[in-house]
């Protein structure tokens, strides 16, 4: 009984539970007797998801339930629905404003520094699995992808063309998805929307990856702003859990704090 010596003599406050009934069941007995002597006993999920702003969803085991968002809609307010459609649509008409006012300048550079169109659409899907097209200004030279082959964008890709790098960079290339986002496909913040063929092959060796279009992607998101970006599964990995997270804790003030992280990110050049 080490535990309940310990909880005795004060030595303990909190138990941090990283096993479950069935491995251990002597022990986790001993831990819910301590609550008796005033110990708190706290999932190691719960404890890693408080933590890191990010849900374990490889650690969690029978507990899977734990990272599985609640029903949307449920989870959220009237109000932060009515400050989510405000935001989007505050958003989307003074994107759209910046985006015609740049627009001559941006497309006559992507033209001088390679030849093929200014825009560049791609399918993606969005909220429950809908496909739709994601619109970007081009930063790739034409025919990046042989033989129609989805292909992971890379660090220092030789396919991005140097107008494309600096538009990267301060993620310009994503303003054209205002037009998205006033057609209702995206929101300001949410999920990065992904490619199906990738949601297939990341759904097969990443738990819960098909999670992420329970919400509406967005332009920006709590993956973006905490973590650099990747182009592996373990990279993917990590995003999701800040994703799952996002759409377990959506609130005003976790927008807010993302929308200045962005404006940081944009302004200090750290983009892929």
């Amino acid at each position: 009984m080490a535990l309940r010596h310990l909880a005795e003599t004060g030595t303990i406050d909190t138990i941090i539970m990283a096993t479950d009934y069935k491995t251990n069941r002597d022990l986790f007995l001993e831990a819910i007797e301590t609550t008796q002597l005033g110990v708190s006993i706290i999932p190691m999920a719960t404890l890693y998801e408080r933590s890191f702003g990010k849900i374990p969803v490889e650690h969690i085991d029978d507990q899977w339930y734990a990272a599985l968002p609640a029903e949307h809609g449920q989870s959220v307010t009237p109000l932060y629905l009515v400050w989510r459609k405000s935001i989007d649509l505050l958003f989307g008409l003074c994107g759209t404003f910046l985006l015609l006012l740049i627009l001559p300048l941006v497309a006559l550079l992507i033209r001088l520094d390679s030849p093929g169109p200014i825009f560049y659409s791609q399918p993606r899907l969005g909220y429950r699995g809908r496909p739709f097209l994601i619109y970007k200004f081009r930063s790739m030279y034409i025919d990046a992808e042989q033989m129609g082959k989805a292909l992971w964008s890379r660090k220092h890709d030789v396919r991005i063309t140097r107008m494309g790098r600096f538009m990267r960079a301060t993620h310009l290339d994503e303003l054209p998805q205002v037009i998205n986002i006033l057609r209702g496909e995206m929101s300001l913040i949410g999920p990065r929307p992904e490619r199906e063929e990738f949601v297939v092959e990341l759904e097969q060796s990443v738990p819960f990856y098909r999670c992420r279009l329970m919400v509406t992607p967005g332009l920006t998101g709590w993956a973006q702003v905490k973590y650099h970006y990747g182009n592996t599964n373990r990279d993917t990995l990590v995003k999701l859990q800040h994703d799952l997270y996002y759409i377990k804790h959506q609130s005003i003030t976790l927008d807010i704090f993302i929308m200045l992280k962005t404006v940081q990110e944009v302004l200090l050049y750290r983009g892929i």
